[in-house]
């Protein structure tokens, strides 16, 4: 592939240059040989006095299509050889009559200028054509990568877009290289092969580093009759080879690099890419050069907002590990600590030497032991969850079970939390099995009953119900306590968030605010969804649903 890209490129070598003079003067020649010989033969002047403008055609035809230096060519054989076939004395270059030099003169002068702005036309034509396909293929390369999300995508479509685009410029193969996380260079990208399997030696690895802390191009050449295209050995004051060499560009943002272009050149292409404080933007190739600096300002673009969305993310990561961390202490340091004091209390009163307790005293001690070191594993518990659902550690291992079951386990071990209460449960009687892991389940329900149990008077009652559909088993629990805030539906499923203003009962302590968390996380585990709505008529209703599938033998209505 890379021999056919070097044959293409010597349509713009100095022999091809040449022969294009060569046919543009001999095109310019036979025409106006051609014209003059028809012009002669057909006895046309002086019957036809303007008859020379017919001159004009030939030199308009090769302005348009070859450019000024075969109009002018044209321009001069037409004046010479009307004048020697022409006007008398015929096969000599004098003329007789003043007025015949003035009218050649005029002519001569005539056809330049018409050969210049019509060749000058011809170049303004090919500037817009070459502007349209710059603008297009830079649209190509913007709409390219902005479709891609990975860096290493994008880079390996910016380097196949430099050799599509500058081949011709002697651009054989692209290569983009970047530091990693250690500060070492490595390929991210290259053209032509896969840049997971190439090796960098030690010489274009050094030359490399070179670029990046000059902050310059530095060609890196060989110094052997072999062509090794990704092999070469920086050379210090050796003359260029013709064999073809590579050029690193750096890619700079601001006045920092960010990364390597490595660039294989063709032999004999050694004035692209220049340094971009070179660039003239009034000569063609400096032109060429300005639209190469705008691929690699693509390329460090992207980098740079790959850089930027890395950070923004390690901040965003930091900003949340603060708060986590920050609402953590002040749960171990208040919630935690509360259930902590009563039993040190309760411990503490029940060993004092100088007091006798009566077995009633000393049941109550223990039965608040008890409670607290209940309320104590459910804080902890919660806490080790919220911590495995977010790790992605906490797996539902699902069994068929009666939700009704479930419902009415949760209410029975609920009994001394529930005991002031009027607890209604609501369900059909042909409530089909469900896939679910029991303990999470059983927590979930214990959570939601707490809360409730929290945030609402002590005579209000709760409601337990649950409805079935052809996919999907819904269990609501609701209260008749305040309410909850429109704006705070949602983030009450928050880590750590609380109603702000909600009022409590007098002998409930607030809990952490990852009772809700945790059960969102467990039931989205179980392929369902939580949310909470305020009752008409007052008070809050959390409703959740796990996925009902039908086994065997079983239906339901």
């Amino acid at each position: 592939m890379k021999n056919i890209q070097q044959v293409l490129f010597l349509g713009v070598t100095e022999e091809h240059r040449t022969q294009r003079i060569i046919i543009d003067a001999c095109l310019a020649f036979l025409l106006t040989l051609l014209i003059t010989g028809i012009i002669y033969l057909a006895r046309l002047y002086p019957a036809i006095p303007n008859i020379s403008f017919l001159y004009l055609l030939v030199v308009l035809g090769l302005a348009t299509t070859r450019g000024l230096y075969a109009a002018v060519i044209a321009s001069i054989i037409a004046f010479l050889s009307f004048d020697f076939f022409l006007v008398p004395p015929f096969f000599t270059f004098s003329i007789q009559k003043s007025e015949e030099w003035l009218a050649l003169f005029i002519f001569l002068v005539t056809a330049i200028i018409t050969g210049e702005l019509a060749s000058a036309l011809r170049r303004r034509a090919e500037q817009a054509t070459q502007r349209e396909k710059e603008t297009r293929a830079l649209y190509e390369l913007v709409n390219a990568t902005t479709n891609e999300e990975h860096l290493e995508r994008q880079l390996d479509i910016v380097a196949h877009a430099i050799v599509n685009n500058f081949l011709t410029a002697g651009v054989i193969d692209c290569a983009i290289l970047l530091p990693d996380e250690h500060g070492r260079l490595s390929l991210r990208a290259d053209a032509l092969q896969d840049a997971a399997h190439l090796q960098l030696s030690s010489d274009e690895i050094k030359t490399a580093e070179s670029v990046m802390l000059e902050g310059r191009i530095i060609d890196f050449y060989t110094d052997t009759d072999k062509v090794l295209p990704f092999r070469f050995r920086r050379v210090v004051q050796a003359t260029p080879s013709a064999h073809n060499y590579a050029r690193l560009v750096p890619m700079h943002q601001g006045q920092k690099v960010v990364g390597v272009a490595r660039l294989l050149m063709a032999g004999g292409s050694r004035r692209f890419p220049i340094e971009r404080a070179l660039i003239d933007e009034k000569k063609d190739l400096n032109h060429q050069n300005a639209f190469f600096w705008t691929f690699i300002d693509q390329a460090t673009a992207m980098i740079e907002r790959a850089r930027l969305h890395r950070e923004s993310l390690q901040i965003e990561l930091l900003r949340r590990t603060d708060a986590l961390r920050a609402a953590l202490l002040s749960s171990v340091s208040h919630d935690l600590r509360t259930p902590l004091s009563s039993i040190k209390a309760a411990a503490s009163s029940l060993l004092q030497e100088d007091v006798e307790w009566d077995e009633e005293s000393k049941k109550s001690f223990a039965q608040a032991i008890e409670k607290e070191t209940d309320r104590l594993n459910r804080l902890v518990g919660n806490i080790l969850d919220m911590s495995r659902i977010e790790g992605g550690a906490l797996k539902a291992e699902k069994e068929w079970y009666p939700i009704d079951e479930l419902i009415h386990d949760v209410s029975g071990h609920m009994q001394g939390v529930l005991r002031d209460r009027n607890v209604t449960i609501h369900m059909p009687d042909d409530l089909p099995p469900v896939q679910l892991d029991y303990l999470q389940i059983d927590q979930v329900i214990t959570n939601l009953l707490e809360n409730a149990v929290r945030y609402t008077p002590p005579d209000s009652p709760i409601d337990i119900s649950v409805d079935v559909t052809d996919s999907e088993i819904r269990v609501s629990v609701a209260d008749r306590g305040p309410g909850i805030p429109q704006s705070d539906l949602e983030r009450i499923f928050d880590k750590f968030y609380r109603v702000s203003g909600a009022t409590r009962r007098a002998t409930s302590i607030m809990g952490t605010g990852l009772g809700l968390a945790v059960c969102r996380g467990l039931i989205e585990a179980h392929g369902g969804r939580i949310w909470a709505e305020n009752r008409p008529g007052g008070g809050a209703i959390v409703r959740f649903t796990l996925p009902l599938e039908h086994i065997e033998g079983h239906t339901h209505e």
